[in-house]
């Protein structure tokens, strides 16, 4: 089965096009056709990719003013008689959506209806910069692929197996009855995805381990699997919480936030934009949210606050590591992923300073270790806990379950 994987972002329409099955999936089978994206939806001169494994990347610069023309391009590239990898459109089965809020509502994947359609629109107060460019991702690929069925998978979804004591704050129970204020943790289809590998580099069920994933990117967020459940996650509400991030506070004290609303007499607005957009690794550095560029400044240069920025991003994430080894009794494997995770031999090295205790005994050899790439095992070999990189794979994960969907099983 072909299924086209959509991404659409409030400027920006990502995608691939898998093809897979029960059986695919089974054998880690699946197969990747084409990937691109049609970046600065609304500009004079908007940037599309195509790449089709084993050529060369295909690049356009035309004029696309909004979502409709965007997947217009896409559908066009895929059936190119010259770069294209289908004859015509109707050689795609599926369409899957990431939706990055499900609230509440949706603990699953789901085929979207105009049921399911109306509740991932009530959820849009809970993300309003997100939910509703991939409501009209959705709206939009109807109208191309009317005959074949829509997916949604929700970032959210993996972590609705918390508990209540992980999930809620204590705050007034009325908050989160009336307003839907709780915990309901980001990137699950990232966490979901490198846990399964770990199962599978493993050799033992995911419900006999107990798992640690984090997803370092921009936006970071760090997950504690046990019984193959997500049970604590450090996004929250919103993803501000949790780990320092590129351009994102991560956890920070209430009341100081109220204190600097107070003295610098901060709009809502304005107070948003500091904590999500000028805090994290910019804010601290106060030079760049990129970890590459803080490395270089920092080992190079001997840029003292890039170093500081480093420092306590690495910090922050060992507390969460040790944290989630508490809440489960104990950790098998720690995975990190993203593009901290996957590319940083620094914050690896910081976070892992330490951890022996728990079992998690860390080689700086195989750490550093450049040109390894791919998946890879950086702890010892006498270690009782493995410590893993991991890339991610999240439009995988959406392919396979759109196929779930469609085939009952779920």
């Amino acid at each position: 089965m072909k299924v086209l994987v959509l991404n659409c972002g409030s400027s920006s329409v990502k995608f691939q096009l898998i093809e897979t099955s029960l059986e695919a999936i089974e054998k880690n089978a699946d197969r990747l056709l084409a990937r691109g994206g049609v970046e600065k939806i609304g500009a004079a001169a908007a940037i599309v990719t195509f790449e089709v494994p084993g050529r060369d990347i295909h690049r356009e610069t035309p004029e696309i003013l909004e979502h409709r023309e965007a997947i217009a391009c896409v559908v066009r590239l895929l059936t190119d008689s010259e770069i294209g990898v289908v004859k015509d459109k109707g050689e795609i089965e599926a369409v899957g959506h990431r939706v990055v809020h499900g609230g509440e509502k949706f603990a699953t994947s789901t085929i979207i209806t105009d049921e399911v359609a109306a509740k991932i629109k009530e959820c849009i107060e809970l993300a309003p910069l997100h939910n509703p460019a991939n409501i009209r991702g959705y709206i939009i690929s109807h109208q191309f692929f009317s005959d074949v069925p829509h997916c949604a998978v929700f970032d959210t979804a993996f972590h609705q197996t918390m508990p209540e004591h992980a999930y809620l704050y204590a705050i007034p129970r009325v908050l989160h009855r009336s307003l839907g204020v709780r915990r309901y943790g980001f990137h699950g289809t990232s966490h979901r995805y490198v846990a399964r590998q770990v199962e599978r580099i493993a050799g033992r069920p995911l419900a006999e381990i107990r798992v640690i994933t984090a997803h370092l990117g921009n936006g970071c967020s760090i997950t504690a699997i046990a019984g193959g459940k997500s049970v604590d996650t450090s996004m929250g509400f919103t993803p501000l919480e949790g780990l320092i991030m590129g351009t994102r506070s991560g956890d920070i004290d209430a009341a100081a936030v109220l204190h600097v609303i107070g003295k610098q007499e901060l709009r809502l607005s304005e107070a948003n934009a500091m904590l999500n957009k000028h805090s994290g690794l910019l804010g601290i550095s106060g030079r760049s949210n990129d970890m590459r560029e803080l490395t270089k400044a920092a080992l190079e240069e001997n840029d003292r606050a890039a170093a500081l920025a480093i420092e306590m991003f690495s910090y922050r994430l060992r507390k969460y590591i040790g944290a989630y080894a508490a809440a489960m009794g104990g950790v098998d494997h720690l995975a990190f992923t993203g593009g901290i995770g996957e590319n940083s031999a620094l914050v690896r090295e910081k976070a892992c300073q330490g951890l022996e205790f728990m079992g998690l005994k860390f080689d700086p050899e195989r750490n550093a270790d450049a040109g390894a790439g791919g998946e890879r095992v950086i702890s010892t070999d006498d270690s009782p806990g493995m410590i893993h990189v991991i890339p991610t794979n999240e439009e995988l994960v959406i392919a396979r379950d759109t196929v779930r969907c469609i085939e009952g099983v779920i």
